[in-house]
C-alpha cells in the first residue's frame, strides 16, 4: 500500500505500488501455499494471473507431487465475472468460484468449464468458505484483495497474519481504494496486533503482525 494506505489509485491502469524483489518475495510466498484468493472485483480491475513466476519454484512443487501453481480462489455475490479473465484462461490448476445462491446457476452456466462454482450461501459466509477449502486439502491460503475482501477477512478474525508492504509515495486520492474499509477489527488501540517483522526491501518496508493463535501454533511463517 501507499504511505497513505492505498492499495490503487482511481484510474484504469494498474499502480504498481512494489518493486521487483518484493515482487519476487511475493513469488516465494504464493508457492509455498495452497491456494490465492482475490475477490471478483480485483479480477475485474486487474484481470491478475495468479500463477508462481519462477521456473524453479514451480518445479519445487511439482517435485513434491504438487501443481505448478496453487489453486486460485474467488468470491461473489452478483455473479459479474468473464470466463475469459486470466484467472480463469492461464494456469493448469483449480479454479473456485463461491458465490452466493441466487447467482449460483447463472455463473454455473457462464463459469462451470473454466471453473468449479460453490454455492457460498444467500450472503457468504467465510467460515463457511474456509472450511469448505479445508475439506478440498487448502491448508495455507493467501489472500491477495481487494480491500472488500481484506475487511471481511479481518473484521471477522479469520487472517492468522498480516504481510503490509509500505510503497515510498502517496496516492492522496479518496476515491481510491484502501488497504481496507470502515469496520470493527479485533486488534485496535486497546488490542494491538504482534509485530513479528520488519524488513527493508530496496525502497519498500515490509511489516509483518501475527493476527492469531494460530500463527504461534504452527509454529509462525
Amino acid at each position: 500500500m501507499s504511505i497513505d494506505g492505498y492499495i490503487h489509485d482511481a484510474t484504469e491502469t494498474r499502480l504498481l505500488l512494489s518493486n521487483d524483489a518484493d515482487f519476487d518475495r511475493v513469488d516465494a510466498v504464493r508457492a509455498g501455499c495452497d491456494a490465492i484468493l482475490v475477490g471478483a472485483h480485483t479480477i475485474r480491475q486487474d484481470n491478475p494471473r495468479l500463477l508462481v513466476r519462477s521456473p524453479d519454484r514451480r518445479a519445487a512443487r511439482m517435485a513434491r507431487g504438487l501443481p505448478p501453481s496453487p489453486a486460485k480462489v474467488t468470491l461473489t455475490a452478483h455473479g459479474d465475472l468473464d470466463p475469459d479473465a486470466a484467472f480463469f484462461t492461464t494456469g493448469d490448476v483449480d479454479k473456485i468460484v463461491y458465490c452466493a445462491s441466487p447467482v449460483m446457476e447463472a455463473l454455473r452456466a457462464r463459469l462451470g468449464r473454466v471453473a468449479t462454482v460453490v454455492d457460498a450461501g444467500t450472503m457468504i459466509d467465510l467460515s463457511g468458505l474456509l472450511a469448505d477449502l479445508a475439506e478440498r486439502g487448502i491448508r495455507r491460503l493467501m489472500v491477495e484483495g481487494g480491500s472488500s475482501v481484506h475487511t471481511q477477512l479481518l473484521t471477522a478474525g479469520l487472517a492468522d497474519e498480516a504481510q503490509l508492504v509500505v510503497a515510498p509515495f502517496f496516492v492522496g486520492n479518496s476515491r481510491a481504494p484502501r488497504f481496507v474499509g470502515d469496520g470493527d477489527f479485533p486488534w485496535n488501540a486497546g488490542c494491538r496486533a504482534t509485530l513479528v517483522d520488519v524488513r527493508q526491501i530496496e525502497d519498500v518496508v515490509l511489516l509483518r503482525y501475527a493476527l492469531s493463535d494460530r500463527y504461534e501454533a504452527r509454529g509462525g511463517p
